[in-house]
């Protein structure tokens, strides 16, 4: 029920106290609440009904989940307290004005991850914006999240709310509530009556989207236990992988992608074919500890097999476009890149500023990179580009076009070593 008076919140303030229920913390009429229907958010529903008295309507954003966790979702909604469910495709978006962006960067944090759920928080670029218009399209006057007090969500998803909406009340129930974790949860959905697709024997945090899913917690935060086969859901076990090679030709324009085998597609239905080559392999599972925002450290497994794909394709075709100073300095850029996008920092005007060099230095990077996939790797055949440094005549052991004279190299050699030389001096005496 929303509290649309303060005479509506005194009587029910007033009619909780009578049944022992918490107190009206905040005079709050209607909260949009970024929801996925799995069990933070499902107990959220009901917590902001019961703690703030106000109307809750949920938002979701499809960014490439996939059906099996959309289907039925308004039900789930409904039946969780929730007055109605507003779904909001973004795929494209996703896919075309961040993950896109991201791997023309060679954005990867700490060596591994590529930034799946990272992406995913700044798309609350698209994904806020169409919420906040919901909340005013609703009357709205706050936004909640389901994101714990522990991780980098918090971050990523209120720095956004600040950037786009800096009005909005944020309600974040993990910093606020009792439920200490998710089997405290489980119990509170159990008393709501709620809905929820866990159980307490098997505990899983995941997080799914066009680019990746990752798996966190139960025997994931003993970094010393071997992952369960069951636990994946997106890729083959490479060891039950085709025992045929497979072999995908990408094509980049620009430093983007944009066809597979000759065939121009858009962003998503690109990385929607991607996945499923690369799935069906068993490529693009990665298993690492990370330093999250908030100083701890975290385990996480991660399927990326499309991503996987494109990430060494785009580097690859950048061995022949990308001359060295320019590779050193973009690999180093891309380390900050990749940090910023991890800490939620997507509107920070360092990422846009490394974002304009990026697509400049990758003017040139187009052509074609043919990949063969095989039992869990997927490994490079050939690369080609009307736009390649790479000249045989010159490169070849053979004699050339005589661009390159090896008799210059004595002169060359006398100069680059005549530190090491004068040194050599030194000790000498």
């Amino acid at each position: 029920m929303a509290c649309s008076s303060s005479g509506n919140v005194a009587a029910i303030a007033s009619e909780q106290a009578h049944s022992s229920a918490p107190a009206i913390r905040q005079n709050l009429n209607k909260v949009v609440l970024a929801y996925s229907g799995g069990l933070d958010t499902s107990v959220i529903v009901p917590w902001l009904r019961e703690n703030y008295g106000c109307d809750v309507v949920c938002f979701t954003a499809d960014v490439g989940q996939g059906l099996g966790e959309l289907e039925g979702l308004e039900a789930k909604a409904k039946a969780s307290g929730a007055s109605q469910l507003i779904i909001k495709d973004l795929k494209e978006e996703f896919v075309k004005d961040f993950i896109f962006p991201c791997l023309r960067a060679g954005a990867v944090y700490e060596r591994k991850y590529l930034l799946g759920t990272s992406m995913a928080r700044p798309l609350v670029l698209v994904f806020v914006q169409a919420m906040v218009d919901a909340a005013k399209e609703v009357g709205a006057d706050a936004v909640s999240h389901g994101c714990t007090g522990k991780g980098n969500d918090q971050v990523r998803f209120e720095l956004t709310f600040f950037a786009l909406n800096p009005k909005l009340a944020v309600v974040a129930p993990w910093r606020e509530w009792d439920i200490k974790g998710r089997e405290d949860a489980i119990e509170y959905a159990k008393k709501h009556n709620v809905p929820v697709p866990v159980t307490k024997k098997s505990i899983y945090s995941r997080d799914r989207n066009l680019w990746h899913i990752s798996h966190e917690g139960d025997i994931l935060e003993d970094p010393a236990n071997e992952p369960k086969e069951d636990m994946f859901v997106m890729t083959t076990n490479p060891e039950k992988a085709p025992d045929t090679p497979e072999y995908l030709e990408i094509s980049f324009e620009r430093g983007l992608p944009v066809s597979v085998n000759g065939k121009a597609l858009s962003p998503a239905k690109l990385l929607e074919a991607l996945n499923d080559a690369g799935a069906r392999h068993g490529i693009g599972r990665v298993d690492m500890v990370e330093n999250r925002l908030v100083g701890m450290k975290s385990r996480g497994v991660y399927e990326t097999p499309g991503g996987t794909i494109l990430s060494l394709a785009a580097r690859e075709l950048e061995s022949l476009t990308l001359d060295r100073e320019t590779m050193q300095m973009k690999d180093t850029m891309a380390l900050k890149y990749a940090e910023l996008v991890y800490a939620g920092r997507w509107f920070d005007p360092l990422r846009e500023s490394l974002d304009a060099f990026m697509e400049k230095v990758t003017e040139t990077t187009s052509g074609s990179v043919k990949l063969k996939l095989f039992k869990g790797s997927a490994v490079v055949a050939s690369r080609t580009s009307p736009f390649s440094l790479y000249r045989q005549d010159i490169s070849s052991f053979e004699e050339g076009s005589g661009i390159y004279n090896q008799g210059d190299a004595a002169g060359f050699i006398r100069l680059y070593g005549l530190p090491t030389r004068v040194r050599a001096m030194l000790l000498e005496k």
